[in-house]
């Protein structure tokens, strides 16, 4: 974005062998030198057949990420000309999880409001007259309710929607991962109902789309649009040293015996040193292959977003299944690819146990890769030593949280707000 919008000369500089670091999309090959034997060249036969594919039939997300299909990472995408690169196919649905009954399509217009299992005749009316008034709903018109001044939790009670209800609102369509939000003004979840509700409109089966053969592609056309205007990529390219000036500012990189200077340093966490980072803990993730269709979807159902809201479960924290099938060209056909995901809220000997109302959704894995990682942000915004840190990739299962993180990134490098450069590159 900084070589299209900026016009910078970007080098970036990746340690792996594959485009995406942690949003990377693999083979088997790579998937099994990552979670299996890091030192095989090749896989054996027998992994081969348990997956019932080739490398040619498996692009495997470490993070996979859902895209709103009216958000800001579809207007960016397009923007820096990156979409020409790429091709999408729609979620087939979204569905919640309700303690005690199962998974339910989450509705997202007052039409499925009416007739939705997912809550009580009362729940119902109340539910759609909230849908109806939520997208009718203009700041200069607010009538007797300010979203801008009154709480969400004053906008529940309005209409009368229950704990239940308030959860799968909250957590399902607004996407927030706590219910901080609840106390907060109105007028942001609002919106980010209305953005739900635009993206459902765009397809009608649900408001993600997802990238065939995966979210690998978009680092990959990202590089390519950069090297379009002037930079350079260089995969298996371990970085030993930020280098320093006496100052205390970021003036480079080493790599071995070779240096490049530069006059800011962007990159994720895993790059910079600890003391440059703020622990917020860790990410529980199982990658899942599947023989079979997620039991409570239905047959038709091959890819979907599903989300446990933590109240549901006991925990703080939500939990988050993405599911994509062989039409996204991520597996073997035949297959279901599931990864679940949660912020852990134990100790790490207990953080896969914590996976486990989620896994207990699929019915069953045929094969299984754990992970947990740590998470972090960045201690300083970078304005005083150069050093532009991401946030680490959290545990939901869309792009939102990640698009925040990117614009605040961007606009803490260049002074503008990303939607303001898209807007004035747009009129060049």
């Amino acid at each position: 974005m900084l070589s299209v919008f900026e016009g910078k000369k970007v080098l970036q500089l990746d340690k792996n062998g594959y485009y995406g670091s942690e949003t990377a999309s693999l083979n088997l090959s790579s998937l099994y030198q990552k979670f299996v034997d890091a030192s095989a060249e090749d896989p054996p036969a027998e992994f081969f057949a348990k997956m019932g594919g080739q490398n040619r039939d498996y692009n495997v997300d470490l993070i996979p990420k859902f895209i709103m299909a009216d958000g800001q990472l579809v207007k960016t995408l397009i923007s820096a000309g990156v979409a020409d690169y790429l091709d999408f196919k729609v979620v087939d649905g979204c569905f919640v999880y309700k303690k005690g009954k199962g998974v339910y399509k989450m509705p997202a217009t007052a039409t499925e409001a009416a007739t939705t299992s997912l809550m009580g005749f009362f729940q119902k009316r109340h539910f759609k007259s909230f849908l109806n008034w939520v997208f009718a709903y203009e700041q200069t018109k607010c009538g007797d309710f300010d979203a801008t001044k009154k709480t969400m939790a004053q906008l529940y009670s309005k209409f009368s929607l229950d704990k239940n209800t308030q959860d799968f609102v909250g957590h399902a369509m607004a996407l927030y991962t706590d219910d901080s939000y609840i106390d907060q003004p109105a007028a942001a979840t609002v919106e980010r109902i209305k953005l739900y509700g635009y993206s459902m409109q765009r397809y009608g089966k649900s408001p993600f789309i997802y990238p065939v053969w995966g979210i690998g592609g978009m680092p990959e056309g990202f590089s390519r649009k950069c090297a379009i205007n002037g930079g350079t990529f260089i995969l298996k390219q371990n970085i030993d040293e930020i280098l320093f000036d006496n100052s205390g500012r970021a003036v480079g990189v080493r790599c071995g015996s070779k240096a490049a200077k530069a006059p800011v340093i962007i990159g994720e966490p895993s790059y910079f040193p600890k003391d440059k980072l703020v622990p917020t803990g860790k990410v529980a993730r199982s990658v899942c292959v599947l023989d079979h269709t997620v039991p409570g979807l239905g047959s038709d159902i091959l890819s979907a977003q599903i989300i446990v809201p933590g109240a549901q479960v006991g925990r703080t924290n939500d939990m988050y299944v993405s599911v994509m099938s062989a039409a996204h060209k991520v597996v073997a056909k035949g297959h279901l690819l599931a990864i679940a995901s949660t912020q852990v809220e134990g100790s790490s000997k207990s953080a896969l146990a914590e996976l486990e109302p989620a896994i207990a959704l699929l019915g069953g894995c045929k094969a299984r890769f754990d992970s947990v990682v740590d998470t972090y942000v960045p201690k300083a915004s970078g304005a005083d030593d150069g050093c532009y840190i991401s946030e680490s990739y959290d545990a939901t299962s869309h792009f939102e949280s990640t698009m925040n993180d990117v614009a605040n990134l961007y606009e803490r490098i260049t002074g503008t707000p990303l939607a303001e450069a898209m807007a004035a590159d747009e009129k060049k």
